[in-house]
């Protein structure tokens, strides 16, 4: 079972959420405050890492941004304020999904396992590699370099880049993406989908706000080029 780290300064959601999912058979190490989870973070080594959005001292987002400076580590926010504007930063800090407080342990889990869940190899009569454009996309190593340069995508970064790259051209709606990339139900956040897509323009684009590969089309969804 997948190891946890878990950053929750409230003792009663820290704790409930621990036996939870100890409960369920995985390995959770705990932390109540930013500080001490990144000191965690390198003894322990987590498969993923549970991080509340509101702590004192380093906040959610700024351990965010730590970890994303050397670390495409799974990361999922824990916020008692789902349509807060901070959950929006979160998202563009690097944190691949999140859940809103109080939430069930199944809830936890199933997000848990959607995060994590291994991104299906290419049937066959795919080539191992595509290229498109400047970019080279090995769908069985989960690796993606621009111009031979290896590029450090985070776990929903590297999901979506490849189910966009499965059909070029092809529009997605924000809800098909919830849906195949974050397994979301109906009522998924958009949020989610554009935060991402703001950070893999950022890393495969030369020019973002002019992107040449994943181009929006108002009103429907993206589509990957590369024009």
């Amino acid at each position: 079972m997948p190891r946890v780290l878990l950053i929750e300064d409230d003792p009663s959601v820290r704790e409930g959420v621990e036996l939870g999912l100890r409960r369920r058979g995985h390995e959770v190490r705990t932390a109540a405050t930013g500080e001490a989870g990144l000191a965690a973070l390198s003894e322990f080594r987590p498969d993923l890492l549970l991080l509340d959005l509101m702590l004192p001292g380093m906040n959610g987002v700024q351990v965010c941004h730590r970890v994303r400076e050397n670390s495409q580590l799974p990361i999922i926010m824990l916020t008692a304020r789902g349509d807060d504007f901070d959950v929006v930063i979160g998202l563009e800090a690097g944190a691949d999904d999140y859940i809103v407080k109080p939430a069930r342990t199944e809830v936890i889990e199933a997000r848990i396992r959607a995060v994590l869940r291994r991104i299906e190899e290419p049937g066959s009569g795919r080539p191992a590699v595509e290229f498109h454009g400047e970019l080279a996309v090995d769908r069985a190593g989960l690796t993606v370099a621009k111009n031979g340069e290896r590029l450090a995508l985070a776990p929903s970064e590297m999901k979506l880049l490849l189910h966009l790259t499965a059909a070029p051209e092809q529009v997605f709606s924000r809800q098909q993406l919830l849906e195949h990339v974050w397994e979301h139900s109906y009522h998924g956040d958009a949020r989610l989908v554009d935060a991402c897509v703001r950070r893999l323009r950022n890393k495969i684009e030369d020019t973002p706000g002019s992107p040449r590969y994943i181009q929006t089309l108002r009103g429907f969804g993206y589509r990957f080029g590369p024009l």
